[in-house]
């Protein structure tokens, strides 16, 4: 059989998009397929951090918050558009299973293991320093608090997309909307590759001595579409949900991280995004990961823990602006506390039923980037493969290239200081490149999103330069309208009329694509009885 490429990766997440890319400027042959948009899938449930994972110190996981911390500090060089340090505060209270000798010791740990970072060390506060900091935090009880610095990515789904964009022009072919359905295998190794183009019905395949199923909590799926005996389940992912919501009156200006009072299950309220993100839930779950919602029990369970928080709040579901849930693409175990399940990554090659098949299971967000190193490295050792050095280390993301410059080129007489922040926020130094393209057209320079100051020259650059094909990708991982607090919907037809003379829709195709649009946005992202 002829080979078409080196590598296939199945699944445009943000690991698959970190392999892709990594692959790429290897100088190998790519193909990445995804069944729906890059970073429409886990990557987008996140708690948006960029964090070495303090908590798993408790579960001796040194090697991954080592591991963690430094792909931070490589993060903050390499994509400093995107991933910025965020203050993090933990409160201790008297009640508190994690005393402040506990957590003085695992402060200490945590800035030992991230020597050589740029941010400052922790520092341990006394009562009054904590309430001066939060005012409105719960004062009975409380003992002080550690305060450290970690990472935020604010958009994570453009995390995704520069990877894909990287790989792209490192020579990958990059398919979205593509589902693959049938994986070969010939005389024990995999052989092509076959999927349907979601979007135009079409069938293509493709041959590869090594395929990549980095398709998270889709593992055990795609595995049944491999042509061989049943392979044994991978995956036992759990449930994390998050609300997103307006600002209270004492709500914190800065990042705490808590122990739930209930069951002592860390969890974060963040400022983000102009809202505030509260999270996560850890719960185990076998639903399909794209049929997720926050149920009523996790929403109760969350507002219980703030309203503990801020007493004088009094937090209510009114309040709620959203919430979104996921599922983290962890191994399969039984039982046990969720907590305790490894966040380190597996790369699993399938050579007992076929050569060349590997999964990616587990694996976080900080983490891409190593992983995708490590899979590399294990390909390489399977088949032989001499291989150029990594060079995702130091190699920066596109819209980090130029963008202490870029900042400084923004001005325009028809661009108002808040979209050129939306856009340096977005896009990094490929801001120029939009603002370039509206002043080819004056129409294109009409703000179209009153939330983010988005401009109407984002939709063809999204669709020309950036793969995005549906309403749903440009507003919820291209322009990050879809992240304000209606989730798109007082732009949707904006948007829509641009999509249209794009693709050149007719108008029952545009208001096909609103209606579909707005049915998957009240369905995915509700509020819960």
């Amino acid at each position: 059989m002829q080979t078409d490429f080196d590598v296939i990766v199945i699944g445009g997440g943000i690991n698959g998009a970190g392999i892709a890319r990594d692959a790429a400027l290897r100088g190998l042959r790519v193909l990445l397929l995804e069944k729906d948009d890059f970073g429409s899938g886990t990557s987008s449930w996140s708690s948006r951090l960029i964090h070495g994972g303090l908590r798993y110190l408790e579960y001796a996981e040194i090697a991954l918050v080592y591991e963690s911390l430094h792909d931070r500090r490589a993060l903050f060089r390499t994509a400093e558009h995107l991933v910025k340090p965020l203050r993090l505060t933990i409160p201790i209270y008297t009640q508190s299973r994690r005393g402040p000798w506990l957590v003085k010791l695992g402060m200490l740990a945590y800035d030992l293991l991230s020597f050589g970072k740029s941010l400052p060390g922790h520092r341990m506060l006394n009562r009054r320093e904590t309430l001066e900091l939060f005012p409105a935090l719960d004062a009975a009880g409380l003992r002080g608090s550690a305060s450290y610095y970690d990472g935020q990515v604010e958009y994570a789904e453009r995390l995704v997309i520069e990877n894909v964009l990287s790989a792209s022009t490192a020579g990958a072919v990059l398919h979205n909307h593509c589902t693959v359905t049938r994986v070969d295998v010939s005389g024990s190794k995999v052989g092509a590759v076959h999927w349907q183009n979601q979007l135009t019905g079409q069938e293509e395949s493709a041959i590869a001595p090594v395929v990549v199923n980095a398709t998270g909590p889709w593992v055990d799926s795609l595995l049944g579409r491999v042509d061989t005996d049943p392979i044994v389940r991978q995956m036992g992912g759990t449930k994390g949900s998050h609300l997103i919501m307006d600002r209270f009156d004492g709500a914190p200006e800065q990042a705490l991280y808590v122990e739930a009072r209930s069951d002592g299950r860390p969890f974060f309220v963040l400022p983000w995004n102009e809202q505030l993100l509260v999270g996560t839930t850890d719960i185990r779950d076998d639903s399909a990961p794209e049929d997720l919602v926050m149920s009523g029990n996790e929403i109760d369970y969350l507002l219980a823990e703030l309203n503990a928080l801020f007493p004088a709040a009094d937090v209510s579901r009114q309040q709620i602006r959203h919430t979104y849930s996921g599922l983290r693409p962890l191994p399969h175990k039984a039982d046990g506390p969720t907590s305790a399940i490894t966040r380190s990554h597996i790369i699993r090659h399938h050579s007992d039923v076929a050569r060349g098949l590997y999964s990616i299971i587990g694996g976080k967000l900080t983490t891409y980037r190593s992983l995708a190193e490590d899979c590399l490295k294990q390909i390489s050792r399977d088949f032989d493969w001499q291989l150029a050095a990594c060079q995702t280390r130091s190699e920066k993301l596109p819209g980090a290239v130029g963008f202490t410059a870029a900042r400084e080129k923004t001005q325009r007489p028809w661009l108002r200081s808040e979209t050129a922040a939306h856009l340096l926020r977005v896009y990094g130094s490929r801001a120029l490149d939009v603002i370039a393209l509206a002043d080819t057209n004056p129409e294109w320079r009409e703000t179209i999103c009153a939330w983010t100051g988005a401009i109407a020259a984002e939709v063809p650059f999204a669709c020309r330069f950036e793969f995005a094909r549906n309403l749903d990708d440009v507003i919820n991982r291209r322009t990050m309208i879809g992240l304000g607090p209606d989730r798109g919907r007082a732009t949707v037809e904006s948007v829509a009329t641009l999509l249209a003379a794009e693709f050149d829709w007719n108008d029952q195709e545009r208001v096909r694509a609103i209606d579909e649009f707005r049915a998957e946005t009240d369905r995915r992202f509700q509020v819960a009885a």
